[in-house]
């Protein structure tokens, strides 16, 4: 059984697997089983150290029908995604002079306003705006994370975290945990690891793309990473749960290193040690690419791999293809904002 996986210097997502041993059933739970792809009873929980417990398995033969529901939801989750963060942008963009001047007013308000020493609301928002965009941007994303982790160790929510939270081809859910499992962690150090480089890429990223682009980047590469697995597990066989935001980051990490190919990085640990981005990023997916071929099930190599080729692929071309063609949603939802009660102007284009 595999999980996601994360970069350069982190855990990747983490496997579950242990070697079958005795089993004790009872009303709903066993306490140790064998792989999620054996024939399990009722209520089959698979633990292995900090991992979490295993769905129990449907009835399952390799057919890749099942995949077609997902497929679907790939699709139009991406295209939901990338049609939102258009108008997200457009609603930024419009109502930045607005932004503007009710930042001017407030910065003479505050002049006029007496200090205060030891204000913490005053030091959260100067440590804020001390971040750069693409911090703030990810900060949300990093807390969502923190907060599902929390919910695993609450015992009562157990049952729904490993229906939703963990992805599994084997399972009866299939497309809810796809976006679900990308800020599923049980571990801490996998969540600490994963978030540490999020918020290392995260300028880099946000300025190649700004923040509604790269959302919509974002949340599409946590679904298409988990479609991959998908489609891997059940060609292998070697089915089982996923969790993580390692395919996402994935993807973050090979679009910077395709933009910027000649960049410096090193390792957390060995800092001494640098490499370019373009030599990192080959490294990378000739290892996921040894461990899906091979077999290794420590780590859900496909995931990784599946979000780097996507990280690649729309560097080199999804931009032009997806983002640069959104005019036309973008002057439908324009001529919609317009045309209201008041009777507003015939339309336009919006801001691009």
């Amino acid at each position: 059984n595999c999980c996601k996986t994360i970069t350069l210097n982190t855990q990747q997502r983490c496997g579950f697997k242990k070697a079958v041993k005795e089993t004790k059933t009872k009303k709903g739970v066993i306490e140790e089983a064998g792989p999620s792809h054996t024939q399990p009873s009722e209520g089959l929980i698979h633990k292995r150290g900090a991992s979490p417990p295993v769905e129990p398995s449907v009835a399952y033969s390799r057919s890749f029908g099942r995949l077609v529901k997902p497929l679907v939801f790939t699709i139009g989750f991406t295209g939901c995604s990338f049609g939102t963060a258009a108008i997200w942008q457009y609603e930024s963009l419009k109502s930045r002079v607005q932004s503007y001047f009710d930042e001017v007013r407030a910065d003479w308000l505050e002049k006029l306003r007496p200090q205060k020493q030891g204000d913490l609301r005053k030091w959260i928002n100067q440590w804020w705006n001390s971040l750069s965009e693409g911090q703030r941007t990810v900060a949300g994303i990093i807390a969502a994370n923190a907060v599902v982790f929390c919910c695993w160790r609450v015992p009562s929510f157990q049952r729904s975290m490993i229906k939703y939270f963990t992805s599994n081809p084997a399972s009866k859910t299939l497309c809810f945990p796809m976006l679900l499992s990308t800020f599923s962690h049980y571990s801490f150090f996998h969540m600490a690891a994963n978030m540490y480089v999020l918020w290392s890429f995260s300028s880099s990223i946000v300025s190649m793309l700004g923040r509604e682009q790269f959302m919509a980047v974002y949340m599409s590469a946590g679904v298409i990473s988990t479609m991959f697995s998908y489609v891997c597990k059940t060609a292998s066989g070697r089915l089982g749960p996923s969790l993580g935001a390692s395919g996402a980051i994935m993807t973050v990490l090979a679009a910077v290193c395709t933009k910027m190919p000649e960049a410096k990085l090193a390792i957390i640990f060995l800092p001494m040690y640098a490499f370019s981005a373009g030599n990192a990023l080959k490294a990378i997916v000739v290892m996921d690419t040894a461990g899906l071929v091979l077999g290794w099930r420590y780590f859900d190599h496909a995931a990784h791999l599946g979000g780097a080729l996507f990280g690649v692929w729309y560097i080199m071309y999804g931009h032009e293809l997806i983002w640069k063609n959104r005019e036309p949603l973008v002057k439908v939802w324009h001529d919609l904002r317009t045309k209201g009660p008041s009777g507003g102007g015939n339309g336009g284009s919006g801001p691009q």
